[in-house]
């Protein structure tokens, strides 16, 4: 049986995964919790104990659990088999199943970045705009109860005009070793730069805050520090064979092992084994990339950057992201006519300046802070992709094709900048139909 059409009885919105790794895990269990807006009723991972783990918990039978997307696919050819599909493949695959998706008629939830390239990126907003189905790029921080406090007071116009904005990503030191050192994020050549993978996050963050489109960039960043010119004198290339570790703020065995002695078995440690046990774990470190130095590694991305906007209507920015820093929330301070915000992801402190007081805004409690399944945003992300299926209504969406391509291109020429040491225009994309 085919599910062809959108929801107009209150059936549950049906969603097929293509990528049962952290990102399509966390959605796939939105869903197991929220039985009454969706369900999962197709599964396509390479991998058998992922594959198998996220087939189980929806009860996903066999026949439309799938090895690749492209067995997915091709299984749709006589009769799609979801609504929508949720893309979280690997960044270098998603623009492939997400255009023959479209063209089958899925609806869309792709995970970010779009695509590495710029091409890329325009290929499947074009797929998504040829044959009309909705998408929605995993921006997830546009969703946040705290980023909609933050809009309601710039909205509101409280502190006049917009003049800057300073934003920090403290990606924190053992984030940066475990996903862009020893990671699948670690070279550019096999998933994207380091502002694309991890910030394009917060480039479009500052961009939806603004309420303005980025014009103009420049970017300064580098490489300097997890490379084996800085390894220490008698370090091994693996931390349980090295005499450096017990001393080592990036030990393999501090950070996984430690986990494993707290009692705590969720992410990052579950990307490093499906045997989470101690002894799963040792042999783990020392087979395969997570326990190797961090100085001997093949990563390429840079561990820190900074990146220079402008904005139309003439506001600035400035983006810092670094790997040297306790892993925390996102910082800002936002600079207008009438007053200043300050914001530390928790929450909004705003002076006035007619009045010279200051007043502290929370976030009301929702059970997620904003460390936490990025502060709400997954769950608001996934609360309004299934209510504008629902509904179809794609103004529910804040997160739409057009936007996310103007901020991945602010990404990429900001790269181009970072490389060339120059000023960099950003091509604005025009809106279709």
């Amino acid at each position: 049986m085919t599910e062809e059409t959108l929801p107009t009885t209150g059936r549950p919105v049906t969603i097929a995964i293509l990528g049962a790794g952290n990102r399509g895990s966390v959605y796939s269990r939105w869903v197991a919790a929220n039985p009454d807006r969706a369900r999962v009723v197709a599964v396509a991972e390479p991998r058998d104990y992922q594959r198998k783990t996220l087939a189980e918990l929806h009860g996903v039978p066999p026949e439309r659990t799938f090895s690749s997307w492209a067995d997915l696919v091709a299984a749709g050819d006589a009769g799609k088999l979801a609504d929508a599909a949720v893309v979280a493949t690997q960044d270098n695959d998603h623009v492939e199943p997400a255009t023959r998706l479209a063209e089958q008629g899925y609806h869309l939830l792709v995970e970010k970045p779009m695509a590495p390239t710029e091409e890329g990126c325009r290929a499947l907003l074009d797929a998504v705009q040829r044959t009309g189905v909705m998408l929605a790029v995993c921006h997830v921080l546009r969703y946040t109860p705290y980023t909609q406090l933050l809009k309601e007071v710039l909205d509101s116009g409280r502190i006049g005009e917009i003049m800057s904005i300073q934003h920090l990503e403290p990606v924190g030191y053992w984030h940066q070793a475990h996903s862009y050192v020893r990671g699948n994020w670690r070279r550019e050549d096999e998933s994207s730069s380091m502002l694309l993978a991890k910030s394009c996050h917060d480039i479009d963050w500052i961009r939806y805050v603004v309420g303005a489109p980025i014009e103009k960039v420049s970017s300064f960043g580098r490489l300097s520090y997890f490379k084996r010119e800085n390894q220490p004198a008698g370090a091994a290339d693996r931390c349980l064979d090295c005499a450096v570790e017990p001393t080592c703020a990036y030990s393999a065995k501090k950070l996984y092992l430690g986990m494993i002695k707290r009692g705590e078995t969720g992410w990052p440690l579950h990307t490093v084994t499906n045997d989470i046990t101690e002894e799963g774990v040792t042999k783990a470190l020392a087979e395969g990339p997570y326990g190797r130095c961090v100085w001997a590694c093949d990563n390429d991305v840079v561990d820190h950057q900074v990146v220079s906007m402008e904005f139309a209507g003439g506001a600035t920015g400035t983006f810092t992201m670094t790997g040297f820093a306790e892993k925390g929330h996102r910082r800002t301070q936002i600079f207008g006519t009438q007053g200043t915000v300050d914001c530390d992801g928790e929450h909004v402190t705003v002076f006035d300046f007619l009045t010279d007081r200051t007043e502290v805004l929370s976030v009301p409690p929702t059970g997620h802070d904003a460390g936490s399944g990025h502060g709400g945003g997954d769950a608001g992300l996934m609360d309004s992709f299934t209510a504008a299926l629902a509904a179809g209504d794609p103004s529910l969406i804040r997160s739409g094709g057009l936007e996310s391509l103007e901020t991945h291109l602010a990404v990429f020429a900001a790269e181009r900048a970072r490389h060339a040491g120059s000023v960099e225009p950003v091509d604005v994309p025009a809106a279709r139909g």
